[in-house]
């Protein structure tokens, strides 16, 4: 192996070098202008220290399982998903880390045990353990796009409204390297839910309100079930409640204290 060349101490002359001996690397300090082109078009997804490997992933999901998630499924889901290609370069090194990280717009990724402990809710309804499917799935509050890729492995089709225009495109671009067809983005207010697909098997919200919106109560289908953060009595913080819709009406059951960005209507 050659020995690494020193710095120069004055700027390279590259009109002035040499020729390569024969069977050398040519260094080209530049790319064509063609290819210079071509590149400019494409989103690079971080790589380096092994982010963009399995293994990396595997450990995040040993660390889910270690942490209470029982879920198979779920943790084989969480498994397939590269969650560094969802953060922002400067944040990539935790990206499997068990934490939330601003993608603009004062929002988040949620934490990967959050998101998993979501969908392990969903996934415990009686009808999604006899079909091993999460069905039709509505989500409320796309972000970045990373749970909706998450939900993608588990549903037949996920539907995902956001209300911020730009992190709307910005899940589209996202995701569409993973070329997964079943995902479905609306621009929307998601409070309204999205009628022209209900009802739904599944409705996930990553925002959490006073109640729960009447409009996503009316598109869970009979059978479905719906987890979401709900705020507490008196500014208490929020709750995860699951709500399954039965041919008597509706149960509700509360579980964990969580905390995710408010529940507003409309669009920005």
């Amino acid at each position: 192996m050659s020995e690494a060349p020193k710095r120069p101490k004055f700027p390279l002359q590259l009109d002035r070098l040499t020729p390569p001996a024969k069977g050398r690397e040519v260094l080209r300090p530049q790319r064509p202008v063609q290819q210079a082109a071509m590149a400019a078009t494409q989103r690079v997804v971080p790589t380096g220290l092994g982010l963009d490997s399995a293994g990396v992933r595997q450990r995040m999901v040993d660390r889910l399982r270690s942490g209470g998630v029982r879920d198979e499924l779920v943790l084989g889901a969480m498994a397939r998903v590269p969650r560094h290609a969802f953060v922002d370069t400067a944040l990539v090194n935790q990206a499997y880390e068990d934490t939330s990280l601003p993608i603009g717009l004062g929002q988040t990724i949620s934490k990967p045990s959050v998101v998993a402990r979501m969908i392990e809710l969903l996934m415990a309804s009686p009808a999604a353990r006899t079909r091993r499917t999460l069905g039709r799935t509505l989500e409320i509050g796309t972000g970045c796009g990373y749970q909706a890729a998450v939900l993608a492995q588990l549903s037949r089709q996920v539907l995902s409204v956001e209300r911020l225009k730009p992190l709307h495109d910005k899940a589209r671009e996202l995701l569409a390297p993973l070329r997964l067809t079943d995902i479905r983005l609306v621009y929307g207010d998601g409070m309204r839910g999205h009628p022209p697909n209900a009802p739904y098997d599944s409705i996930i919200s990553a925002a959490g309100g006073d109640n729960l919106p009447q409009a996503w109560l009316d598109q869970l289908a009979v059978g479905g079930r719906l987890v979401a953060p709900v705020q507490r009595a008196a500014g208490q913080g929020q709750v995860l409640v699951v709500v399954d819709r039965t041919e008597g009406g509706y149960e509700r059951t509360v579980h964990e204290a969580v905390l995710f960005v408010p529940l507003k209507s409309g669009t920005d």
